[in-house]
């Protein structure tokens, strides 16, 4: 018997559907701010659909895709961040922002990383 999409997920039912043992869900959460799934009487967690999502956007990102645990943090931070930030506009959540499906946009992300890494690495050196 299978819940309906909607529906709530203790963490042993996310853990057997996306085949993710617990302790690396907890693990998660402890990394990444954006999955906060509710805790009920007894420290139950329960994951929302949303949460659910950003799950699977975390598992697709470290385990397919190879981002480090730092890279995927950035990652979901800007999909938050979105392209405009206005004081006054709402948040929206990691879900409500479609994952890049293009790799022109991806590629760009990941330039802008390593030219990040690149201009640490030569203010390291040039104060060595």
């Amino acid at each position: 018997m299978t819940k309906e999409q909607g529906a709530f997920r203790t963490i042993g039912e996310l853990s057997k559907e996306l085949s993710i043992k617990p302790h690396i869900l907890r693990y998660w959460e402890d990394q990444f701010a954006v999955l906060a799934p509710l805790k009920r009487a007894g420290a139950r967690r329960h994951y929302r659909p949303e949460d659910v999502e950003v799950v699977k956007t975390i598992n697709r990102l470290l385990n397919e895709e190879g981002y480090t645990i730092k890279g995927a943090r950035k990652f979901l931070a800007s999909r938050r961040r979105g392209p405009a930030m206005v004081e006054d506009a709402p948040q929206m959540a990691v879900t409500d922002v479609p994952l890049a499906t293009d790799s022109q946009e991806e590629n760009s992300l990941i330039m802008a990383e390593l030219k990040s890494i690149r201009d640490k690495l030569s203010q390291a050196l040039n104060h060595a």
